[in-house]
Order: C-alpha cells, then structure tokens, then sequence
C-alpha cells in the first residue's frame, strides 16, 4: 500500500507541553484498531485517526511554546510590505529596537493563541468519514493539511482572533506598533507616503494560522517521503505497507 498520508505524521515530530489532554479520549477510543492484526479499510481509517489526533497535538503544542513562531523562520510572522517600508526608514534612523520589539510581539501573540486550535482538530478528527481518511491517505503531499483547513480555518479565525487581540495588548504589540508608527508620522519622510494602518488583529491571527498549517503540511510532507520519519509502531503499520 502506497503510504501518502498526512497529518498523521503530519506532526508526530512534535514534541512539547501545553494543550495536554485535549485528544486522551479520542486516542484511547482508536488506539485498540492499531493492534488488529488486518490492515482492512475499518483498522487502516481508525489507524489514521489516532496518528492524526496525537500529531496534531504535538503540532500544536510546538507553535505554542515560548518563541515557537519566532525562533522558527518556516513560520516566523514579519511585517506587511507597507509596514515594513516604514521600519525601514524608522530603523535606519535609530529606532531599529521599536521596529524589532513590533516583530517579537507579533509573534509571542500568536504563541498564545495556538492552543485555540487543538479543540478544532479534535473535533475534525472525530468527524472524518470512511471517504475522508481514504482520500487522505491516497492524497499528495498536503492532503491532509488541506482536509484540516478546509475543515476548521474559518473557525479556527474565528476562536484565534479575540486570543490574538488579548495576547496583543499582554505582550505589548499594539503599544509597539503604536510607537513604531508614532515615530515614523514625525517624520518629514511620512508627508510624502502618508500614514500607514494596518489591522493587526486580523494580520497577525491569519498569520498564525498560516504558520500552524505550514508546519502540518510540512511534516506531512516529511512522513510521507521518509521511512525514518515514521517515528512509532502505528505509522509504520499504517504507512509502512
């Protein structure tokens, strides 16, 4: 059997800590097909519904921890083109460290948020057909990382958003940008540009769900063209035929 999945292995790379229990009961309730001995439709489309619960899990819990958007370049969060041209100017007179503290705070506020997403997933994973987990697992390299946003994007912005919005205001992003642009308007420079805005509740909150899916799309990628990334006994059952 050919092994394209998925989500599955999606994340099972992830290791961390934060979004603990949210997939215990759907685990425990799939886990038993692992150990049948056939590989029919019934253990294969169970069998992939464990491996996506645990790696979305640790996918999520690897965004979440301190720094997970920032210190990863994959899905680090920069600023707009039409912001950045002003951090440019502003940077280049001495005020890199407001342009700077802007970037970090964008990106602390979507490690707050992550942990939204774990609920959504869950609840994907438990409403996955018989033809869902087919399709997945004949798919190409994102086929489950298209399944899980098809499925969940729109209220996953919709739960991420007031999240981002708090985390914002706790980590000082809207106080950065407000400097940032503060800066920028005394400038003669901006008479020429005019003020620059930007709604950061929904840039940054569609920002993170960006780098979310890029890091499940990627792992997916991984599992599905590396038998060394089929780290447990499940996804070399599964995905090892």
């Amino acid at each position: 059997m050919k092994c394209p999945l998925s989500l599955a292995a999606v994340i099972l790379l992830f290791p961390a800590a934060g979004v603990a229990g949210v997939f215990d009961d759907l685990t425990r309730e799939l886990l038993p097909a692992v150990q049948e001995s056939s590989l029919d439709d019934t253990t294969v489309v169970r069998g992939v519904k464990e491996a996506l619960a645990t790696g979305t899990e640790r996918a999520v819990k690897e965004v979440a921890k301190p720094d997970g958007y920032f210190g990863n370049r994959l899905i680090r969060i920069l600023l707009p083109d039409k912001i950045q041209q002003v951090a440019n100017v502003i940077g280049t007179l001495g005020y890199q460290s407001q342009v700077d503290e802007l970037v970090l705070s964008m990106n602390r506020a979507a490690d707050k948020a992550a942990p939204k997403a774990a609920g959504f997933f869950g609840d994907a994973i438990r409403q996955m057909s018989v033809e869902d987990a087919k399709g997945i697992l004949a798919g190409g390299d994102r086929a489950a990382t298209d399944f899980f946003e098809k499925k969940t994007r729109g209220r996953l912005f919709e739960a991420f958003k007031p999240a981002v919005t708090k985390s914002m205001e706790q980590v000082g992003t809207v106080r950065a940008y407000k400097n940032l642009l503060d800066q920028y308007e005394a400038l003669p420079v901006s008479a020429l540009t005019g003020t620059q805005s930007l709604n950061l509740d929904d840039y940054v909150t569609n920002k993170a769900l960006d780098g979310l899916f890029a890091m499940i799309g990627a792992e997916e990628k991984k599992i599905r063209t590396d038998p060394a990334a089929r780290t447990t006994d499940l996804l070399r059952t599964v995905f090892g035929q």
